[in-house]
């Protein structure tokens, strides 16, 4: 079951991954569009810069469970390499719970926004005025992935905590090819 799910929101996270790699690329797209419409044709743009910056930002979030599933988000490791396996085991426990309630709280408050936005018809204050729900949209879905991710994690990281492999005298030894990357533990 744990792996089933580890395994669910891990492909999830991929997909979304994907959502976020095309939009860098519409982003792109559309500002080799607005220089052409600027400076080759003299023409004005309207809508380009607010599609940019609502693609980029949307990509950011939307990319972010997938950085967390590959352990690519940015760490100190100073402390975490001064102490044993074990200590090192309960430290990122304890870091993916504080990721964990940080993302809860930023799911509420970002689904709060996107309703109001939803139910308020709120509009871009741009010439161009897109409803503002639409680029919200992308971070409580961002924030609800970053959250069963890291559900996931914290599973994971339980569960090789719980049951270590040991070696002679106690002490903790990895097994041969073994990753530290919490997510691999559990493959």
């Amino acid at each position: 079951m744990l792996k089933a799910y580890v395994t669910a929101v891990g492909n999830a996270s991929r997909g979304l991954a994907i959502v976020a790699t095309a939009l860098v690329i519409a982003a792109m797209l559309v500002i080799c569009q607005m220089i052409a419409m600027r400076y080759l044709l003299r023409q004005p743009t309207i809508w380009q810069t607010d599609f940019v910056v609502f693609s980029a930002t949307a990509a950011m979030f939307l990319g972010a469970p997938y950085v967390l599933l590959k352990g690519g988000h940015v760490g100190v490791d100073v402390v975490e390499m001064m102490v044993g396996n074990r200590t090192r085991a309960v430290l990122r426990v304890v870091a993916s719970l504080l990721g964990l309630l940080f993302c809860v709280i930023m799911l509420i408050a970002t689904w709060i926004q996107f309703h109001d936005a939803w139910a308020g018809n709120w509009k871009h204050s741009s010439v161009w005025a897109p409803p503002l729900w639409v680029p919200l949209a992308a971070l409580p879905i961002s924030f609800t992935m970053l959250c069963l991710q890291y559900v996931a994690q914290l599973a994971t990281l339980l569960t090789a905590l719980r049951a270590p492999v040991t070696g002679g005298h106690g002490q903790v030894e990895r097994k041969p090819g073994a990753t530290s990357h919490p997510q691999e533990i559990i493959r």
